[in-house]
């Protein structure tokens, strides 16, 4: 990622394992990676790095607001927000609703499933986890039909959505719930000032408009003198903005997952 620089000899935080590209990269460019996954599926990965790089890659198996409880200070953290391609394209996972599959969805081994959330959350709630989560006009509407239908699979949650605009949206919404990406994501930043070293970066790629919006917020009380009361009180910003970068044609045409992303940055100052 060339908004880091040269990270040769430096300690970086991979948030978001996945696949381990990134941390490959990281690893190939000589620095030191701590990852952090909350899925067991990717742990056959993260042997492959640690085999291959010993000491210098560790791998935790944990959400990343984990991030909190790490005792080091890091050159740079980086979060690649949303959900894996690994992931969307496992039937079984229930993440997409362009095979049939058990309506699971979770991220990791733990808490309930999208079904189960889809049962126990009152119309109104889920309603709101809609409109919130996934921008949907007549939520209510609609949360009512999927509530009282209680779908159990992603056939038939698909089968309910009458407008297919609304499909991909109200997958991404109820995942987003089952996993709570969001109070993950604020939860994690919270911890990022006190665990990066001074010059270190943050770097975040989202992919939805919520996500991004906290992460734009959070940066900018960062980059402000008033700024964050958990940041240090002093007359010059505690962070500094590094240039958003949107992806370009021949990104998008590469990965068209990529027409949403934005990717902002932040440099620690002191």
């Amino acid at each position: 990622m060339a908004a880091l620089g040269d990270i040769n000899g430096k300690s970086v935080v991979d948030a978001t394992f996945g696949a381990g590209g990134y941390s490959q990269a990281f690893l190939s460019a000589g620095a030191t990676v701590t990852a952090f996954d909350r899925d067991s599926n990717v742990v056959g990965d993260a042997r492959v790095l640690s085999d291959k790089f010993g000491s210098r890659f560790e791998f935790v198996p944990r959400p990343f607001s984990h991030i909190a409880e790490l005792q080091n200070t890091y050159d740079a953290i980086v979060f690649d927000l949303g959900i894996s391609s690994m992931q969307i394209d496992v039937a079984s996972r229930g993440f997409s609703f362009r095979f049939d599959g058990p309506l699971d969805m979770r991220m990791s081994d733990n808490g309930i499933t999208a079904s189960e959330l889809i049962i126990n959350t009152p119309v109104e709630q889920l309603a709101k986890i809609l409109r919130d989560y996934g921008d949907i006009k007549n939520a209510t509407r609609l949360a009512r039909i999927i509530h009282d239908a209680a779908p159990q699979t992603t056939f038939e949650l698909k089968s309910l959505i009458h407008d297919s605009r609304d499909v991909a949206p109200v997958f991404q919404a109820l995942r987003i719930a089952v996993n709570d990406e969001l109070g993950e994501l604020e939860r994690a930043l919270d911890a990022v000032p006190k665990r990066l070293n001074p010059g270190g970066k943050c770097i975040c790629v989202t992919f939805h408009s919520t996500e991004d919006r906290i992460v734009k917020n959070t940066f900018r009380k960062w980059t402000s003198v008033s700024g964050d009361p958990r940041l240090p009180d002093t007359n010059s910003a505690p962070f500094t903005l590094i240039k958003t970068m949107r992806p370009d044609d021949a990104e998008t045409q590469h990965n068209p997952r990529a027409r949403s992303a934005h990717m902002r940055g932040v440099i620690k100052s002191y």
